[in-house]
Formats: structure tokens, sequence, C-alpha cells
């Protein structure tokens, strides 16, 4: 592709997401502007901007790479997902945003009345977030180098500069408009170039070449029953326990608003994942010499070139590029916007000045990271996030909005058993590898054991809690689930 095109498209992307941010920075002034937008984003464009924060760069370049690697297994994926969703919809969407909370460690704290669960919510929320914001920089590092052969850590310096600007300078009120804008960047940077490269293919025969012939190991994928389902069960609970998607709905005027903005969500979503998993079903046809690991990642940059003759090839790479480029920048603002308020709140002061100071400090942490690192796959990275706060905060998040007799050494015992089951089943299966045998799938997978066993933790301790569930529960409960105006007037 044309390095001059494809350097201006992510300009492009850079400036404008500088501008709508700037509009959104003139506005902000209260700790409610940068917390969560003063609970005044509306369902179609708090809908727009989940969606833009969501869609991440496991989604933008990971997914279609995964399809290709693994065929239609591979959909799993954007299903549970999707999916996840649902779940919030039905369950902790409403609740959530009636509880006036600003972060999760807010609610956990308003619900239990410890100061000692909300230590370890926030210390998860922060692990959770930096694990999250990592592939996002690696994924802008290797965009930038297909786009112009740039050292790795040119592209997540970028987007890290970016976005610590970004949020410091005006919170949540500024990168709302920002993350919409780049929802609609994204989903027009694939559906065009799928559109095109599909009319361009029509006609020609497909490539022979087998891509089962290239040797594809991705990480904790596999299409064994167990697994299949183990999966499913983290992406649909870890959605739950996702800080950046849930503080979100707490800048939601109401309730009802909340319940709209998520269906909302779910469609928005959901033609995004079709459009990119069409794009991997198109790669396995035109492009199987790219199934390899490290190369099925750049899929979507790459076919572009392929398919479509000469400069329209170039301009169309441009156009994918700058939408891998919104990616990067609207999921990473959402985790660092939502990993301030928690670290302004529970380390500082709670003032707009420490929450400017606290984005600094939520970039600097993971950019290490990024830099020390080389990326993976990025759709297994980002599933196990996914893995670590299904296990960790989703149980006591479900059960603090619907279960009355949960305590607070319930919370602490279910949180702290999640958090180090997940963490050694990974390194076991790290170490381990081939010979881990017949366990291999369990420690790959853990979600459908490990929930199970977090869940009766919290329950078995709660009820054996001879202090029980904090004396205010019951009216908090009852805030949580009835409607605005019945609440005030009870």
């Amino acid at each position: 592709m044309s390095v001059v095109l494809g350097v201006a498209a992510i300009v492009l992307v850079l400036g404008a997401t500088i501008v709508v941010g700037g509009m959104g920075v003139r506005l902000s002034r209260t700790t409610g502007d940068f917390f969560v937008a003063s609970r005044s984003v509306r369902p179609v464009w708090n809908a727009s901007a989940i969606s833009g924060e969501y869609l991440s760069a496991g989604t933008f370049l990971g997914l279609a790479g995964l399809v290709l690697l693994v065929g239609a297994d591979g959909f799993w994926f954007p299903i549970g997902y999707a999916a996840g969703y649902l779940l919030l919809l039905l369950f902790v969407a409403a609740p959530l945003r009636r509880s006036g909370a600003y972060t999760i460690p807010d609610f956990i704290e308003a619900r239990l009345e410890s100061r000692a669960v909300r230590r370890l919510t926030s210390l998860l929320v922060i692990v959770i977030g930096c694990l999250y914001i990592v592939p996002q920089l690696h994924g802008a590092s290797l965009t930038l180098q297909v786009v112009a052969d740039v050292p790795p850590w040119v592209g997540s310096i970028v987007v890290a500069v970016v976005v610590t600007g970004l949020v410091a300078a005006g919170g949540m009120r500024a990168i709302t408009a920002v993350q919409a804008m780049h929802y609609w960047v994204k989903l027009i940077a694939l559906l065009v170039p799928a559109v095109l490269i599909l009319i361009a293919l029509s006609g020609r025969e497909p490539s022979r070449d087998p891509v089962l012939a290239y040797p594809v190991e991705v990480g904790p994928i596999a299409t064994d029953p167990y697994s299949t389902t183990s999966l499913m069960i983290a992406l649909l609970l870890g959605t739950i326990g996702l800080p950046h998607v849930l503080v979100r709905f707490y800048t939601s005027p109401d309730g009802g608003s909340a319940r709209r903005t998520t269906v909302l969500v779910i469609g928005m979503i959901g033609v995004f994942y079709a459009v990119s998993g069409t794009m991997g079903l198109i790669a396995r046809a035109a492009a199987p010499d790219l199934a390899q690991p490290g190369l099925a990642d750049t899929v979507v940059l790459a076919l572009p070139s392929r398919i479509l003759p000469g400069p329209l090839g170039d301009v169309v790479t441009a156009l994918v590029v700058a939408g891998a480029f919104a990616a990067f920048l609207a999921t990473s603002s959402g985790l660092v916007v939502s990993l301030a308020g928690v670290i302004s709140q529970d380390v500082f002061d709670g003032s707009v000045r420490s929450f400017r100071f606290s984005a600094v400090l939520c970039v600097l942490a993971p950019l290490g990271v990024a830099l020390l690192t080389g990326p993976e796959a990025l759709v297994s990275s980002v599933g196990t996030v996914f893995l670590v706060a299904a296990t960790s905060l989703t149980p006591v998040i479900l059960l603090g909005v619907w279960w009355r007799g949960l305590t607070a050494r319930g919370s602490l015992a279910g949180m702290l058993v999640g958090a180090v089951t997940v963490g050694i089943s990974l390194l076991a299966s790290a170490l381990l590898g081939a010979d881990a045998g017949a366990i291999a799938p369990l420690l790959v997978q853990p979600a459908a054991w490990a929930i199970p066993l977090v869940t009766g933790v919290i329950v078995l301790v709660s009820r054996l809690d001879k202090r029980g569930a904090p004396p205010r529960a019951e009216r908090y409960l009852t805030r949580l689930h009835l409607p605005e105006r019945q609440s005030e007037q009870g």
C-alpha cells in the first residue's frame, strides 16, 4: 500500500479525534462531567460511544484473523461478545444506573458498606483495565509497522499520548463524543472494503490452497465441546465485569435510558461483527497464505491491496488503517477514563486535578508492559481479560444486585478465590503446555468450573458470616430495582 496514504489516514483520524474531543473539553467543568458526563448522555449517542469503545483491536484486527485461522469456529467470540450485552440488559444496566455510583468500587462499597471490599474491587478493576489496554497498544504498533515499517514502539507511543491528552483534558464528557464518532469510522472502514472486495471477487475462482496446511496455534482457543462452552461462559459473564463497559451506564439519565442504550448496542455491535467476520471468510478464499500466527492479525490490512487494483486498493487500505486506529483510540480512552475515576477516588481526593493525574498513571503502566512485550493473537489476549473479569468481579456484581444475603466477607472470599484460581490455571497451562494432558482444556478455559466455584464460595461464606448483610441492604436493593419515580416517592 501507499505509505503516504496510510500515514495520512492515521493523521486524519488523530486530527478528527483531537478536534471532536476538544469540543467536549470546552464543556467539561465539574467532577460529574469528568467521571460520568453529568449523567446526560442520551441512548443513541451513548450506544454509539459504548459500541465505539467495546469494538477494540481484538475485534477490528483479531476477529478476521481468527476466522481466517479456524473458520466458522471463530464466530463463537463475536457471539459471546454480543450476547454479553443481553445479560447486561436483563440483569445489570438499569439497577447500576439507579445506584447513583460513579464507578464499580462506588457501587460495591455502597452495597456492602465495606472499605476492604472496595479496595480489593479497585485493585481488580485496575488489573483488568491495564490488561485490556496492552492489546490496544500492541494493535497500534502492528498497524504502523504494516503501514510505514516503523519501530514497534511508535504506534504505542502515539496512541498513549493522544489518549492521555484527551482523558486528562476532558474526561468522560470529551471521550463520549470521540467514541461515538469512532464507532461509525470503524464500521465504514470495514464495510466499504468488504463490499468492494466481494464485488471484485465475484466471478473469480477461489484459491485452492488449503488453509489448514499452515501451522495454526492461536492460544487459548479450542473447538471441543467443553472448551467452547467454557469460552462462551467467560465471554457472556465477562462483559458484566468490564469496568469501561459498566461505567458508561452511569452516564445515562435514568434506568430506562440505560436499558434502551443496551438494546441499541446489541444491534450496533452485531452489525460490526458480521462485517468483520465476513472479512475473515473472504481471506480464507483469497489469502490463505496469511493463515499463520503473526500474520493473521494483519489480514484486514492486507486484503484490499491484494484484491483491488492499483490506487483503489491503496485508498481502501488507508480507510482500513483509519478504522484500526479509531479502534485503538476508542477502547484505550474508555479504559483509561474508567481507571482514572477509580484511582482518583481511591488513592487521591477525587478532584478533577487528581483525575487528570490518575489518567497519566493509567497510561504509563500499560505502555511500559506493551513496550516490553510482543503482540500475541489479539482475540486471545482480549479473551483472557474477559475470563479474569468473569471470575473475579461478575459474581459479586450480579449477587450484589440480586441477592440481599450477600456480605462483605463473602465478596472478599469470592473475589480472591476467583483471581487466584484463574491466575494459577493460566500459569499452569503456560508452564505445562502439551504435558497437561487431559486436564489441559480445564486449565486453558477454566470459566466453566471456576465461576461456579467462586459463586459457591461467596454464598457459603455469606451464609456463615455471623455479621450478616449490611443493615441498609434492603433499602439499597429497593433503590436499584424500583423505577426512579417510585423510588423517590418511597
